[in-house]
């Protein structure tokens, strides 16, 4: 239990939510977290968009934040160990660098710099896709809890995804809703359809059962329920996250996936969630 869970701060509210979300996650899980703030710099050891003077201003305004970030840790769950850092790196590399050694990379949605603007284009995007490790994005108001997870698969290698979900289940004493979704096939939108339409689901229902059996076997304690949807996997999602606590997918291709529409499942979740979402690398991804 040594691999932390390491944050991402700024200081905006949305970094100060997902700082709370990440104590909260270390104490389930009985890891210790680790603060990050990350002070962009081009090759001359020169902050962007910051004169050279200005360094030493933005390097102990970053000591600031992490300091505040620390307090808020430490008021949420005084028994999780708390260790800070402040990096010199652009933020998509800081974020995979330290990926390595992280059980779980945690982001606000937005933020005022370092981290900011995540989810808003590229940089969210490539954090994901570089991570070595599952990245949640913590999105959605502070609510009362639903005591329920979703994860979401495509028939593909989801194990990954899958073993996420089980053990954030498990360690919340949640039930996990395992969502299979695929658009309605026009072809079958005629006389006789709807026979095999539904041949169509019960196929999908044993393949998405037989998906997560193994996982079942490992945590026999966790209650597992079957949604399926006629939908874009991305839409039935987002609506899935209206209910739950967390919504997970796998930052990945899957099979019989192509990379765009795969990327753009995890693209929708990260803009349109109302919860937060977790990406599961299925591997270790390359640096940037």
């Amino acid at each position: 239990m040594s691999d932390p869970i390491i944050v991402g701060a700024d200081g905006s509210v949305p970094s100060e939510r997902a700082v709370a979300w990440a104590a909260d996650e270390a104490a389930r899980y009985g890891r210790p977290l680790k603060i990050l703030h990350a002070v962009e710099r081009w090759g001359f050891d020169v902050p962007l968009n910051t004169a050279p003077g200005e360094v030493v201003s933005l390097t102990r305004e970053g000591e600031e934040v992490l300091a505040a970030a620390e307090r808020i840790a430490h008021a949420r769950r005084p028994e999780v160990p708390v260790s800070l850092e402040l990096a010199s790196a652009r933020t998509v590399r800081a974020l995979a660098e330290h990926s390595e050694e992280a059980f779980e990379l945690v982001v606000g949605c937005r933020g005022l710099g370092g981290f900011a603007g995540l989810v808003l284009g590229s940089v969210g995007l490539g954090a994901v896709r570089h991570s070595a490790c599952p990245v949640v994005v913590v999105r959605g108001e502070p609510a009362a809890e639903h005591r329920e997870i979703a994860v979401g698969i495509g028939l593909g290698d989801d194990s990954a995804a899958l073993e996420y979900a089980f053990r954030a289940a498990a360690v919340r004493e949640a039930r996990l809703r395992v969502v299979h979704a695929w658009p309605f096939p026009a072809a079958l939108d005629d006389r006789g359809g709807d026979l095999d339409l539904r041949r169509v689901e019960e196929r999908a229902r044993w393949r998405v059962i037989e998906a997560h059996a193994p996982m079942r076997k490992s945590f026999p304690g966790v209650e597992v329920v079957e949604d399926l949807v006629q939908d874009n996997p991305a839409a039935a999602l987002v609506a899935a996250s209206r209910d739950v606590d967390l919504v997970i997918a796998g930052s990945h291709p899957r099979e019989g996936l192509t990379v765009p529409r795969s990327r753009a499942v995890t693209h929708g979740l990260l803009h349109h969630a109302h919860c937060p979402v977790a990406a599961v690398p299925a591997v270790a991804a390359p640096a940037p």
